[in-house]
């Protein structure tokens, strides 16, 4: 049984040594003088070969119960602690990389706070490396030999461009995805609007919506919203980079690329947040390598930069990309025209006038009532509230409604059922097709 477990502690320890190897280099490569002394910045093929070389280490670790073991349970920790500072360092290093081609206005701030968040993640970064390599010494993991260098990590940035040689025009048959695209941009941006705010946030007040509010959970879910929004228009939309083409729509693609890069930084930052530093357990061990954690990737500053800097932007760029995208979206819906009757018997009071601004807002395209003369916004319930005095002043029996067709289809759809209400004025249920209207 005792050779048994020998070969075991044998066989384990030639693993981690493998495991830990590269990994280890980044370690001592950070806290070399090329870096330390002459200040390079970490580069993305830096906080690449950090993220692959901890997480292997990592699922290693973990595989072998590192998480239940005293004495491994920092080592473990830490390779967690790098995967996710270096994954949300690799995302910011990509908008800073970006930002050039990315044709965003008034983005000085944004500009100077990015290099800020940056430079926390790497000065965390290089605060770890040090306590990284004693780690591997009590528990003998051979230190390497030699260290990467910089010539290991080139940046991505070279004053050479490769020839414009293939044509970027706009793709067969893409009306109809420019539409999708820009609709869908405007309901993630208007669901978004519940984390809106104008000015940074006092570290108390960050406390009270991380995690309740604002957490690593519900910001991926919006990640994958803008993630797949993105993959959607380099499929059917454009498929080539940001230089030529149709400008206007590579500027709506550079707000929410922005912004799914944004978030990639928060989630990395917030799931760090939550495992690693806000709780760790009951045990003396948990709570030391907290602690240890606490020590060397400051957790107020950690929340500043993901609230007052990431989300802060991430709402800046969907809020100042609605404009471009009603216009993008009115530029390419298909317009129609359709009578219906008003609402029998109270006209538009605020249901109806409620349901219909709900099935306009719900498409993004343009829509007027028509009434007599006048022409109102459909998408304002306080313009069909107008049209309705004017409806009843001049006994109006039928109007119409011009505008995108998704929308009017609706529309009429609901004319069809009284705009949601019997005679005496109370609400019935809607048809199967309006049952957003309803959530």
């Amino acid at each position: 049984m005792d050779s048994e477990k020998a070969a075991y502690g044998k066989f384990f320890t030639e693993k981690v040594r493998l495991f830990s190897y590269d990994y280890l280099k980044c370690c001592l490569y950070i806290t070399s003088p090329d870096v330390l002394e002459k200040g390079y910045v970490l580069t993305k093929k830096l906080y690449s070969k950090l993220i692959a070389t901890s997480q292997v280490l990592e699922n290693f670790l973990d595989f072998h119960g590192a998480k239940n073991n005293k004495d491994w349970y920092l080592y473990r920790e830490l390779s967690a602690a790098v995967r996710h500072l270096s994954l949300g360092g690799y995302s910011q290093k990509h908008i800073l990389n970006r930002l050039v081609f990315y044709n965003l206005s008034n983005i000085e701030n944004f500009e100077d706070q990015g290099r800020k968040t940056l430079d926390f993640l790497t000065q965390s970064l290089v605060k770890m490396a040090p306590v990284i390599l004693d780690e591997a010494k009590r528990l003998d993991i051979p230190i390497p030999q030699e260290s990467f260098t910089s010539s290991d990590f080139p940046g991505i940035a070279t004053t050479d461009r490769l020839e414009y040689n293939i044509n970027d025009e706009e793709k067969v048959q893409q009306q109809k995805h420019v539409v999708k695209i820009a609709n869908e941009f405007l309901n993630i941006a208007d669901h978004f609007d519940q984390f809106g705010f104008y000015e940074p946030y006092e570290l108390e007040k960050i406390r009270t919506i991380v995690p309740d509010t604002i957490n690593e959970v519900e910001i991926r879910r919006y990640e994958m919203l803008v993630h797949n929004l993105q993959s959607s228009f380099d499929t059917y939309v454009i498929h080539g980079g940001y230089a030529f083409g149709r400008r206007k729509l590579k500027d709506l693609r550079s707000h929410f690329s922005v912004v799914f890069h944004l978030l990639q930084m928060m989630g990395r930052l917030l799931h760090f947040y939550e495992r690693h530093l806000r709780t760790a357990g009951y045990k003396d061990n948990y709570k030391k390598a907290r602690n240890q954690l606490s020590f060397l990737v400051d957790p107020d500053m950690l929340l500043d930069r993901t609230i007052n800097y990431g989300l802060y932007f991430a709402c800046h760029f969907l809020s100042t990309g609605k404009e471009l995208a009603r216009e993008i979206l009115n530029e390419n819906i298909e317009r129609n025209i359709i009578k219906v009757g008003i609402p029998v018997t109270r006209g538009f009071h605020s249901r109806p006038s409620l349901l219909v601004a709900k099935v306009v807002r719900h498409y993004g395209g343009q829509v007027e009532l028509c009434a007599g003369e006048g022409r109102f916004d459909a998408s304002s319930v306080l313009d069909i509230q107008w049209a309705g005095g004017k409806i009843q002043n001049e006994n109006i029996t039928q109007v119409s409604f011009e505008g995108d067709s998704r929308a009017l289809r609706d529309i009429e759809i609901l004319a069809g059922v009284n705009y949601g209400e019997d005679a005496m004025g109370n609400g019935i249920p809607l048809p199967k097709e309006l049952k957003y209207l309803r959530e």
